[in-house]
Parts: structure tokens; C-alpha cells; sequence
């Protein structure tokens, strides 16, 4: 795996510090041809960019490698984790090919799907997928082209499927193909996606996203695989995801709520619907959650939103996301700085919003009933109660920092881990600044704790003299997973 140290911030200057530094909610962005130079990445990230999406439907891995190589680059030149997300391609489900190259499915006509490799017509296509012929029943709809054509299933068998046209319009050449109603026996991940994600996994990537998940097995098979080397983002995509939510959040590192695929196989009204249970529920599991796709779509051609996106984004803001999302905005738009530097905006500018915190202490979980759990509660009600300026979380693993943000303190927090990777991780994650501290932390017990607590919280503007700092660590000392104290110091 390839890693790059991460400067502590007593070896770097204040270049990583931004306009919108008390920003809570995160900015992911996609890069693609619009913003694959250095300049343009950096741009990005003093912008507002806490983690770069690498796009494996697009690209070779050279292309990847490239981008990979130049925001560490970046990230040690800034002193602060920036972490990369590989995106997964996921199964492709197309039709053939048609010998004029299109064709138009007239409303109430009647059209075969087979396995006959010849080019279509009007009247039949070749569909070479074996698994929708034997698993679409008499009623199953099949979606065409995002869905802007619907075929309801007559009869078939393992050769073909009858159908008649329930939403006509142009098919041509190798358009899309989603069946909502039923669950394909089909793995969230090809060969190729196989490939991409050992190729992700030498890079040193801090996420890998699945497309496609249709069960918590598809969950478990990509944990198998990365075996702790990176996080694991379920991408929610499919209806048959959302019936088994918890159960998938739960097997998750991080999970994404793809409203554009998502928004193909469910009804469009159920979507917000959908997007909110499953921040409810990530945010109840301590899980970050993104919200993703078409938030700011109009800027992929205009260097200003629509009111409709800026109240979008707010949304999610408001909703509780940990972080937001940019995909062609920022990956092939003509204005991807302007994307960012508008998110960074709206997102600042709502958590100012006395409602906003409103809001978010409406919104709190209850307990989860662990220790760590009921350590992470106990800090967010110390905070408030001492109107402490910062809660530090001395971390390994990062489950602390997750705990922590959890609560959705209205201080600022900051965790401090010996380890780059759980820092870069940690970028996700609502409101907590992560700090690698390396082998300068002095690992002989909490008091060590806390005098690297107070240096880099007054290094960062979190605190000064006669401020409250409230401070999270576990005993015995070192040990992952136990977050167990809590102490109050004042500077």
C-alpha cells in the first residue's frame, strides 16, 4: 500500500486553513477531465474539498494513479488529511445493439428481450443477461434508458421475456436496463470491479464504494476483501437495499444515499422520503452518511445554482449528512472551483442558522447502550454544560471521533490519532477536524494526552487561556476500541 506521512501541524504553516474552517458538514468531489491537474486539486481543497472521489466507471488505472499521487502531494504540502474515495463501477445492465442503431417502442406494442445476439428492430432486442430472464416474473417492470421507458413483463422463460410498452419512446444502442421489483442474482461486484478494487487497496485508498448492493452479503463479501485496509461506503442505489437498511448500514463503514440511480427505481416522491430514513438511521448507528447526486447540477454548465439546488443542499444539511456530494459538477463541469466554493458556502451559512441547531438537538439519537457510547453522550452534555471551546478525542481506530460525532456537539471537535490512515478516514466524518500526530505523540499515558491536546488546540484557534477543553481517551492507554474517560481541563 502506498502512504505518504501526513505533516503534524508544528511542521507546516496555516496553508490548509480555510474561509469556511468551521464548517461541520463535509464537501466530497468527484475528479474527472475538469479538475485532474495539480492546480486545479489544490484549488479544490483550499476550497473546501475534505475527500476526492476517484470514479472507476471512468478512466484507467494510470489516470487514477496520477490523481492518487497528486493529492498527497497536496495534502502534504497543506499539513491536514485528505482522503480519496474509489468508486466502484458496479454491474452494467444493457441491452444489445439494434441494426438501425435505434428504434422507437411505441406505447401499447408488444417487445421480446432474448438472448439472440443478431441486432434488434422495433419488435425484439438481444438482452444478454441471463440473470433478468429467470428472475423477472409475469408483472415485473423493466426500466429503459434511466427509466425514461417501461416495459411490464407478459411471459417468458430462461431464453426470453415478452413485454408490452407501458412508457414508450427512442431506444437505441446499448441503453440501461433496471428491474425494481425483483432482486437479481447478480454480485455487486464484476471481475473488473475485482480488479479496480485490489488496485484501489494498493493505492492506499481511505474508502471504497459498492454499487449496486442489493443485500447485506454483498456488504460482507467487499469487508472480506478489504479486511481493514479501507473503509467500506455502501452506495444506497437499489430498492432491494432499502428493505434490509439496517442490517446493511450496520455492516458499513460509511454508506452514500445515490439519489440518481436511486431515483430510477423508485417512484420520485419516495426518494426524500427514502434519503431521510436512511440519514436517520446511519446517524442512530453512529455511521457517516453522504448525500449524493445532482446537488448542484445545473453548474456542470453555469457558474451559479439554481434556488432549487441551494435549497437541496441545505436539506441535507439540515437532515444531519456528514457530508455532501459532487459528481459531474466537479468531475467534467466547466466551473468545478466555483462548485465547491458554492457548497462550501451553503453549508457554512445553514450551520449558522439558529434553527439549524435546533434542529440537530431535535434530531440526537437516543443512547446506544455501549460504554464508548455513553462516554461520547456524557462529553456532548459536559460540553454544553462547562460551554466548553473543543472536545479533543484521542483515537486509534477512529470509534471515538464516531462516537463523538454522533452527538453533533455544538463545540468544535478534534481528534488526534498516531495513525494517517484512521486520520484521513476521520475526513467523512461530521464536524471533527483530524489530526495525524505520528510518533510526536507521547504514548505513556493520558497526561501525555492532554498536553498534545492543549498544544495542537490552541495551535488550531479551538481554544486559548482559561478556556475548557473536554477531552475523550481510553485506558489502558493505546488499547483500540476503548474509549472509556473523560476528563475536563482548562487551559
Amino acid at each position: 500500500m502506498m502512504t505518504t506521512s501526513i505533516q503534524t501541524p508544528a511542521a507546516s504553516a496555516h496553508a490548509g486553513r480555510r474561509g469556511t474552517e468551521n464548517r461541520r458538514t463535509k464537501i466530497v468531489a468527484t475528479l474527472g477531465p475538469a479538475s485532474s491537474s495539480l492546480e486545479m486539486i489544490r484549488a479544490l481543497a483550499l476550497a473546501g474539498a475534505d475527500v476526492f472521489r476517484l470514479n472507476f466507471s471512468h478512466g484507467t488505472h494510470e489516470d487514477h494513479a496520477k490523481r492518487h499521487a497528486i493529492i498527497r502531494d497536496i495534502e502534504a504540502e497543506l499539513g491536514r488529511p485528505i482522503a480519496i474515495l474509489a468508486d466502484m463501477q458496479g454491474p452494467k445492465l444493457r441491452v444489445g445493439v439494434f441494426a438501425e442503431g435505434k428504434v422507437r417502442l411505441e406505447k401499447g406494442a408488444h417487445f421480446r428481450l432474448d438472448m439472440d445476439p443478431t441486432p434488434g428492430d422495433a419488435k425484439r432486442v438481444c438482452l444478454p443477461h441471463p440473470e433478468i430472464l429467470s428472475a423477472a416474473k409475469p408483472g415485473s417492470r423493466l426500466l429503459l434508458d434511466d427509466g425514461k421507458m417501461r416495459l411490464r413483463v407478459l411471459s417468458g422463460d430462461d431464453t426470453h421475456l415478452d413485454t408490452e410498452v407501458e412508457v414508450g419512446g427512442v431506444l437505441s444502442d446499448r441503453k440501461g436496463v433496471n428491474v425494481p421489483d425483483v432482486t437479481l442474482p447478480i454480485p455487486a461486484l464484476t471481475e473488473k470491479d475485482r480488479r479496480d478494487f485490489a488496485f484501489a487497496l494498493e493505492l492506499g485508498v481511505e474508502y471504497v464504494a459498492l454499487s449496486f448492493v442489493q443485500r447485506p452479503e454483498d456488504v460482507q463479501e467487499a469487508r472480506d476483501i478489504a479486511k481493514g485496509q479501507a473503509w467500506i461506503m455502501t452506495k444506497l442505489e437499489k430498492p432491494q437495499a432499502m428493505d434490509h437498511l439496517e442490517e446493511i448500514i450496520a455492516l458499513s463503514d460509511v454508506v452514500m444515499v445515490a439519489r440518481g440511480d436511486l431515483g430510477v427505481e423508485l417512484p420520485a416522491e419516495e426518494v426524500p422520503i427514502e434519503q431521510k430514513r436512511a440519514v436517520r438511521e446511519a446517524r442512530y448507528q453512529g455511521k457517516p452518511v453522504i448525500v449524493a447526486t445532482q446537488m448542484l447540477e445545473s453548474m456542470i454548465s453555469s457558474p451559479t445554482p439554481t434556488r432549487a439546488e441551494v435549497s437541496d443542499v441545505s436539506n441535507a444539511v439540515f437532515d444531519g449528512a456528514d457530508a455532501v456530494m459532487l459528481s459531474a459538477e466537479s468531475a467534467a463541469g466547466q466551473y468545478p472551483l466555483e462548485a465547491v466554493e458554492v457548497m462550501a458556502r451553503v453549508t457554512t451559512r445553514i450551520e449558522q442558522d439558529d434553527e439549524w441547531r435546533i434542529q440537530q438537538e431535535s434530531l440526537r439519537p437516543e443512547s446506544d447502550g455501549s460504554v464508548g457510547g455513553s462516554i461520547a453522550e456524557a462529553a456532548w452534555h459536559v460540553a454544553q454544560s462547562v460551554s466548553a471551546a473543543v472536545i479533543v478525542a484521542y483515537t486509534q481506530s477512529g470509534q471515538g471521533a464516531l462516537r463523538i460525532a454522533r452527538e453533533r456537539a455544538e463545540c468544535p471537535v478534534l481528534a488526534l490519532t498516531p495513525d494517517d490512515d484512521t486520520a484521513r478516514r476521520l475526513c467523512v466524518v461530521w464536524g471533527v477536524r483530524a489530526q495525524s500526530v505520528g510518533q510526536e505523540m507521547p504514548i505513556f499515558g493520558v497526561e501525555g494526552v492532554v498536553d498534545q491536546a492543549v498544544e495542537l488546540a490552541q495551535y488550531e484557534g479551538f481554544a486559548q487561556k482559561n478556556d475548557k477543553l473536554v477531552l475523550l481517551a481510553g485506558l489502558p492507554f493505546g488499547q483500540r476500541g476503548s474509549t472509556n474517560t473523560l476528563r475536563v481541563v482548562t487551559l
